[in-house]
């Protein structure tokens, strides 16, 4: 492995898991389309295209909150609008008044603890989470953000013990295979990582999301023109050139996985 992979890696460690978390976190509640969340990515529903004007977007969603603070919906597309802006506090400071506002509301429980896990407070959103279902009726998304948290946590033994809970629900689900490839590049094990990867990205459920985590493993094994094909992979030329440049970034220690936009880990917001 060279020099800049392995310092790379090293950087990974410090934010990979909430790079996986950021995968997804918003997946977890793509099952409570109901309560009005917006913005639900990854195999787990329609991607929605992202505001033109964030902070409007996130106006708007606050109006519609503080007509109905009681509403769940509103919570919840108001925290995912907050998230959208970098705003991680208030979101979770918004959405803990949700749950006390909801008790019992498990889609509000899985909002409050992906935001809570956006803003650093692992084993909070660890027990939120927890909460947002049961033992008797486990929900396969909850249980792979559960994985990244503990990721995140440097408990990566059981964090793979809730991927292969959530495999056991959702055979060959992308997302979580997804989850379970940066789990292994915490640990450096790189070999691993890229076989779930692609086993990952050979599905036909996967997205882009897959492709530029795969391309992020075979870069940093060195092998750079290969992750660079991978990344251009039935891309637009414009698109896959900032892919790209963003990959360069990323393998020369100058990019911020955690940022929003093209980045090759930004992806669950």
């Amino acid at each position: 492995m060279s020099k800049v992979a392995m310092r790379q890696l090293s950087c990974l460690a410090r934010f990979l898991a909430s790079a996986a978390v950021t995968v997804a976190m918003a997946t977890a509640l793509a099952g409570c389309q109901t309560a009005g969340m917006s913005g639900i990515t990854g195999s787990l529903g329609a991607r929605a295209e992202a505001p033109a004007d964030p902070g409007r977007a996130a106006e708007i969603a606050g109006e519609r909150y503080r007509s109905n603070p009681k509403d769940p919906g509103a919570a919840l597309a108001y925290g995912q609008a907050l998230r959208a802006i970098g705003q991680r506090a208030q979101a979770v400071a918004m959405l803990e008044k949700a749950t006390l506002a909801n008790p019992g509301n498990k889609a509000v429980l899985a909002g409050y603890g992906r935001a809570l896990a956006d803003n650093g407070n692992f084993s909070a959103a660890f027990e939120a989470l927890s909460n947002a279902h049961s033992p008797d009726n486990p929900d396969w998304r909850i249980l792979s953000v559960q994985g990244a948290v503990l990721d995140q946590m440097g408990r990566s033994d059981e964090a793979r013990r809730y991927y292969a809970s959530a495999l056991r629900l959702a055979p060959g689900e992308p997302s979580v295979l997804s989850n379970l490839g940066l789990s292994y590049m915490l640990t450096k094990d790189l070999p691993k990582a890229e076989a779930t990867l692609r086993q990952a990205y050979a599905s036909g459920r996967a997205d882009a999301r897959v492709r530029q985590n795969l391309a992020l493993v075979v870069g940093l094994q060195g092998r750079f023109a290969e992750a660079e094909g991978i990344v251009r992979s039935d891309l637009p030329p414009d698109e896959a050139a900032a892919n790209v440049a963003y990959l360069k970034q990323m393998l020369d220690g100058k990019g911020d996985p955690r940022g929003r936009g093209r980045g090759v880990l930004a992806s669950g917001d």
